[in-house]
C-alpha cells in the first residue's frame, strides 16, 4: 500500500498539537544513521545535580502498548472488530494490527469509511518505508548470511510472517471491509506485513510500567554503547528522556540511548539492521534438531514445545557458557529413564506426556539438566552433551566456511549490508573457534573422570562379549 507523506519539517507542528515537548533538542537527519535527536545548545548534567535535565516528554495517550491498543479498540469500532477476529494473542501481534490500521488510514489510496485518523495516523507516515533489517533484504543480500546463525533465523522469521498474514486474511474473511482490502484488491500485501514487523522490532522498547511499547519521537533516538540519555515513565504515565548524570553534550551533537549492550552482533543485525562496532557482548544462538537416528526424536521435539536452541556466550571472566536444555534430551534414551506416554484426560482429550524416572516432566521440559543432577550417570550425560555441542559447533564452522567460499556477483548488495555481514561472519568464526577449544578441553576432562572411565570400560567389555557371542553363533551356523 502506498505511504502517506509526513516530513521532518512537519514534526514540530505535530508535536505542539499533541503535547510532545522537546527541551533544548530537536529531530534531525543524521548522516548515515537516519533520523535522530541532536542538542540545540550545550547540555550538562553534573553529578551533584538534583534535578535531571529533561530532553523529551511524550504523553501517555500517544504510547502504543497493550493498554494503548485496548484504549484505541474502545474508541474505534472497526479496529475492535479486527482485533477480536485476529488479535488478543500477544502484545506484538496487537500492535502490528494497530500499525496496519494506521497504514491504511494514512495512505493516499484510502477513501474513508474506516474510522477517523488519530495522531499516530500522521506520525506513521514519518516512519521509513524501508527498514535495513534482514527480513527486508533482497535475495542477493540474504545470500551473504549463508553459514551464519542468522541464515536459519531469518528464513524462519519470513516463514512465520507469511503464515501470520495468511492467517490474518482467513480470520477477517467475515469482516467485509478487511476481507476486501486483504483478499480481493490486495491493497495490503505480505510485504506490508513484513514492513510492519520490521518497524515494530526496530523501534519498540520496554517501558518499566507499560511493557513493550512504541513511543513516537523517542523512537527517533539512535543507539550508542556509551549513551548520553535514558528514558523512564513518570507518575503521570508520560515517557521522559533524561540526560545522564555526569554527561555533557555539545551543541549540534547527537543524543543517544542504549538499545541493549548484552545483545549479540546477530541480535543487533536481526532487529536493527546494524552491528554495534563498540559492543563487547559475545554470544551466538544456533537452532537444534533431533539426531537423525533417534527413534524418540520427534517425540522429544513435540514435548519440548518451543523451537530448541543452543546459546553460546562468553562470561565476564572469559569463560564459556552454553545453554541448551534440548541438548540433554537429545542425549537421553529409554535405557537412561526417559519415557513418553499418551495421557488421556478426564474430558477425553489426549496429549503426549514426558517422564524422567517415572516423574512427569511434561510441563517443565527445560529443567531436564537440573533433574539429572545427582544421577549416578550424571558425568556420562555431561560427556554426551558436550560431545553433541562439539559436533554442532564443528558443523556450523563448516557451513560458515562453505558460505564464505561461494561465488557472488559484486554490486548486488548494498555496501553497508555487505560490510555488516562480513563483520558478522568474522565475529561468529572467532566465537566458534574459541568455543571449540574450550569444549574440547571439557571433553578431555570428562573422559579422565573415574566414573566415566569405569563406565566406558564396562561398555567396551560388554561390546567385546557381544561380538564374541555373535562370532560364535556365526561359526555354529556355518
Amino acid at each position: 500500500m502506498r505511504r502517506g507523506h509526513f516530513s521532518l519539517t512537519d514534526l514540530p507542528a505535530w508535536c505542539a498539537l499533541n503535547d510532545v515537548t522537546f527541551v533544548n533538542v530537536k529531530a534531525a537527519d543524521i548522516g548515515g544513521r537516519g533520523y535522530g535527536l541532536i542538542a540545540e545548545r550545550d547540555l550538562v548534567n553534573e553529578d551533584d545535580n538534583f534535578e535531571l535535565p529533561t530532553l523529551l516528554t511524550v504523553p501517555k495517550e500517544l504510547i502504543i502498548s497493550a493498554e494503548g491498543v485496548a484504549e484505541y479498540a474502545r474508541e474505534n469500532k472497526e479496529f475492535r472488530q479486527l482485533l477480536d477476529a485476529a488479535g488478543h494473542r500477544s502484545t506484538r501481534g496487537d500492535i502490528l494490527l494497530f500499525l496496519l490500521v494506521q497504514l491504511v488510514l494514512s495512505s493516499p489510496d484510502y477513501e474513508g469509511g474506516h474510522g477517523p485518523s488519530i495522531p499516530w495516523t500522521q506520525y506513521f507516515s514519518l516512519l521509513p518505508a524501508q527498514v535495513p533489517v534482514p527480513t527486508m533484504w533482497t535475495e542477493s543480500e540474504l545470500s551473504l548470511l549463508r553459514g551464519t546463525s542468522l541464515e536459519s533465523a531469518v528464513s524462519a522469521k519470513l516463514s512465520v510472517l507469511t503464515k501470520e498474514f495468511d492467517e490474518l486474511r482467513a480470520k477477517v474473511s467475515e469482516l467485509p471491509y478487511w476481507d476486501e482490502l486483504l483478499s480481493i484488491d490486495e491493497a495490503v500485501t505480505t510485504h506490508d506485513w513484513v514492513l510492519l514487523d520490521a518497524l515494530y522490532r526496530s523501534r519498540s522498547l520496554g517501558l518499566p510500567k507499560s511493557g513493550e511499547s512504541m513511543v513516537p519521537c523517542l523512537d527517533l533516538v539512535n543507539h550508542s554503547s556509551n549513551p548520553t540519555a535514558y528514558f523512564e515513565e513518570n507518575g503521570k504515565g508520560e515517557t521522559v528522556l533524561y540526560l545522564r548524570k555526569g554527561y555533557a553534550v555539545s551543541s549540534g551533537s547527537e543524543i543517544t540511548i542504549d538499545y541493549g549492550q548484552d545483545k549479540s552482533p546477530a541480535e543487533f543485525l536481526f532487529s536493527y539492521g546494524f552491528i554495534d562496532p563498540d559492543s563487547t557482548a559475545k554470544s551466538l544462538v544456533l537452532p537444534l534438531e533431533p539426531m537423525d537416528d533417534d527413534p524418540l526424536g520427534l517425540a522429544k521435539l513435540h514435548a519440548f514445545g518451543t523451537p530448541p536452541k543452543l546459546r553460546l556466550s562468553e562470561n565476564e571472566d572469559g569463560s564459556l557458557q552454553w545453554v541448551g536444555p534440548f541438548v540433554y534430551l537429545m542425549c537421553l534414551n529409554e535405557e537412561d529413564g526417559l519415557r513418553f506416554r499418551v495421557i488421556q484426560e478426564t474430558d477425553g482429550s489426549r496429549h503426549l506426556g514426558m517422564f524422567w524416572n517415572e516423574t512427569d516432566i511434561t510441563a517443565v521440559p527445560q529443567t531436564i539438566q537440573d533433574l539429572i543432577r545427582g544421577h549416578e550417570l550424571e558425568r556420562i550425560f555431561e560427556l554426551r552433551a558436550v560431545t553433541v555441542v562439539l559436533g554442532i559447533i564443528q558443523d556450523q564452522m563448516r557451513q560458515l566456511a562453505d558460505g564464505q567460499d561461494e561465488d557472488r556477483i559484486p554490486g548486488l548488495a548494498r555496501v553497508e549490508i555487505a560490510q555488516a555481514t562480513s563483520r558478522l561472519r568474522t565475529l561468529e568464526a572467532e566465537m566458534l573457534e574459541e568455543s571449540l577449544s574450550i569444549l574440547e578441553d571439557q571433553r578431555s576432562q570428562l573422559l579422565s573422570d573415574p566414573t566415566v572411565v569405569e563406565y566406558l570400560r564396562l561398555m567396551e567389555h560388554n561390546q567385546d562379549d557381544h561380538n564374541m557371542e555373535t562370532d560364535h553363533n556365526e561359526d555354529d551356523f556355518s
